[in-house]
């Protein structure tokens, strides 16, 4: 094997390795594969073709999967500019019965992208709201449930996840209120009904 193709390989594994063997059409561009090439290597079954521009190494899929590798598809998608928010990002944590039909993602104000799988939220997040996780990003169970309580969730999935986050020591009482303060007056209820359950 040429020098060149080992550092192409070796390029393209370190992106994708952080990212469960996904890569994008792009980032193989990037790693020194031209379109032809990927087209070769898509037909050989060296990279598995999950969607349109979007691959994965062979290698990965023998992994045994974790359940998340679809969100780390849509970080994909978004080009790294989506964060898992809101019911999604509940079911991420393991946090009440959260089982949304629809994926959903917090995405910058500008962001142009659209598909009918996924619901998106605008909104500009801060280094705070948001835990990376391998191959994608979520927000906080902190600011998923204000979020969760904003967006008028069920009421029963909401008062499960705030049970939860408390139990596990993932928040407190005084900063779920505050996070939902800053959220507006239906987070506030919605959160504030969710502590009253549970006295």
């Amino acid at each position: 094997m040429s020098e060149d193709r080992v550092g192409r390989r070796a390029a393209l594994w370190r992106t994708a390795a952080g990212q469960r063997g996904y890569f994008t059409a792009a980032q193989a561009v990037d790693a020194g594969y031209s379109h032809q090439a990927q087209h070769y290597h898509a037909q050989h079954g060296n990279w598995l073709v999950v969607d349109r521009a979007l691959y994965r190494l062979r290698e990965f899929s023998d992994l045994p999967s974790e359940g998340d590798e679809q969100l780390v598809c849509w970080s994909l998608w978004s080009k790294g500019r989506a964060v898992v928010s809101h019911a999604t990002a509940l079911a991420a944590h393991d946090l009440g019965t959260a089982n949304p039909s629809r994926i959903h993602l917090t995405v910058p104000r500008g962001f142009r992208q659209k598909s009918d799988a996924v619901i998106l939220h605008r909104a500009e997040l801060t280094q705070s709201d948001v835990e990376d996780r391998m191959g994608y990003r979520v927000t906080t169970p902190l600011r998923a449930i204000a979020e969760c309580a904003a967006a008028d969730e069920d009421q029963d999935v909401l008062d499960g996840a705030v049970s939860e986050a408390l139990e596990r020591g993932m928040v407190s009482r005084r900063r779920l209120l505050h996070a939902a303060q800053l959220l507006g007056p239906r987070a506030e209820l919605g959160v504030e009904r969710a502590l009253e359950a549970l006295s």
